[in-house]
């Protein structure tokens, strides 16, 4: 879209198209190239248009329609979470484990769809009959069975369901690569929002505890039982909505934080592995330090996909160069957890936890690669940040058919073991 922009910046009747086309990527993207283009009158026109379409979004932001589906889905959610004290249920068989990260995708799902604006029946089923089958689906395994496949699907369930979640929040468009990076971002968006949320929650709580402790009256069971229960599984609808009233609160967020922290991580990485390499500390034979290295590349990839969407401008070649390091070198962390991996399973044999952790890394391998080189050519001057964008866009549906597998198929092809 940024792309897009650039080349029809002259031509107002392109401008107009590609912004009643898709509204919130022309305007995601118009902010982010503006300072290279604020000397043009037309983009300085645009600039006043759509500051003043958000001032007119805030000043209806608590009385709209989208406040009342916020307070639906939200009851909906509060009422979904409180079933074991609403009907007799017994939570001795993982109620909460099983269910409350598919009733935080549910609201995030639900909310999306209404505040659209309009419903597409065929979209609706599809989300619909997903969710149904997903909670019937979890809901009957075993919950006394101490199975790594009923683990790997309690883990890997949600991460599908959050996959139909960026569908509903793309509208279904399969093609358009540039609305998946607006859906990564927005997850960075309410990631970080949810967690100014969290913290101002919990210092609300403190503050409401202690005073009625003070005039002897315990409020803190009420307030674990359903005020944090509660509040815990509506906070990211919370933050969807704000994000979507207020589009300015958390702009660019994510990414900025992401670009600062880029060249830091760079740093500890390196370090680390050299400290690796002089104490003679391997995950090969180190369950927990396998488990650290994982951790860490879903940690740096995170990174880089948030700095890769706020990398154009004046310093987008030392972005590349600095994402082009970190890049290689998670790449070369990616190769020894591969290798500790395979040694595992050639000493210890076969178990659905491995074989789900090997195919992990091989996933991230092949992105972190494809990544890599659209990296290089960014930095040679041979491409922009739009292609790294569409490695990492492109690549999703990868993802999502891997936790399909292990969430549906380990449990058929290994039992319950």
């Amino acid at each position: 879209m940024e792309t897009k922009i650039m080349n029809a910046i002259n031509n107002p009747e392109m401008l107009e198209g590609l912004y009643r086309s898709d509204k919130k990527a022309f305007v995601r993207a118009f902010r982010n190239i503006y300072p290279e283009i604020s000397g043009n009158a037309t983009a300085g026109f645009w600039k006043a248009r759509l500051d003043y379409e958000e001032r007119g979004a805030v000043k209806i932001g608590f009385t709209g329609r989208n406040f009342l589906f916020l307070i639906l889905v939200c009851a909906v959610c509060g009422i979904l979470i409180k079933l074991p004290d609403i009907i007799p249920i017994d939570t001795s068989f993982h109620f909460y484990q099983k269910n409350a990260a598919i009733i935080v995708l549910f609201g995030l799902v639900a909310y999306t769809m209404l505040s659209r604006g309009s419903v597409n029946i065929r979209h609706w089923l599809i989300t619909k009959v997903t969710f149904i089958i997903s909670l019937l689906y979890i809901n009957l395994l075993p919950s006394d069975n101490a199975s790594d496949t009923i683990t790997l699907a309690y883990l890997h369930l949600p991460l599908l369901l959050w996959y139909i979640w960026g569908l509903t929040y793309i509208e279904f468009d399969f093609k358009d690569l540039s609305k998946r990076m607006d859906f990564l971002r927005h997850n960075g968006d309410v990631v970080i929002l949810f967690a100014i949320i969290a913290l101002s929650g919990g210092l609300l709580t403190a503050l409401t505890i202690g005073l009625f402790s003070a005039i002897d009256i315990n409020v803190e069971r009420f307030y674990s039982e359903y005020v944090i229960i509660i509040g815990a599984v509506s906070a990211p609808v919370v933050a969807s909505y704000v994000l979507g009233v207020f589009p300015g609160v958390t702009s660019k967020t994510a990414s900025i934080i992401a670009n600062i922290f880029s060249p830091l991580v760079l740093i500890t990485l390196t370090g680390y592995l050299i400290g690796m390499a002089i104490t003679g500390k391997d995950p090969y034979d180190d369950r927990e330090f396998l488990l650290v290295f994982n951790c860490l590349l879903i940690g740096v990839m995170a990174l880089i996909v948030f700095a890769v969407s706020e990398s154009s401008g004046k310093l987008a070649r030392f972005r590349g160069v600095i994402l082009f390091l970190l890049s290689a070198v998670t790449l070369i962390v990616d190769m020894i957890a591969l290798t500790a991996i395979l040694y595992r399973l050639s000493e210890f044999g076969f178990t659905p936890n491995r074989i789900a952790v090997l195919g992990f890394n091989i996933l991230v391998f092949g992105n972190l690669i494809s990544i890599s080189a659209r990296l290089l050519r960014v930095v040679t001057g041979k491409s922009d940040m739009g292609s790294v964008e569409g490695a990492i866009a492109g690549y999703l549906p990868v993802y999502a058919v891997w936790a399909f597998l292990i969430s549906f198929g380990f449990p058929l092809l290994f039992g319950m073991r």
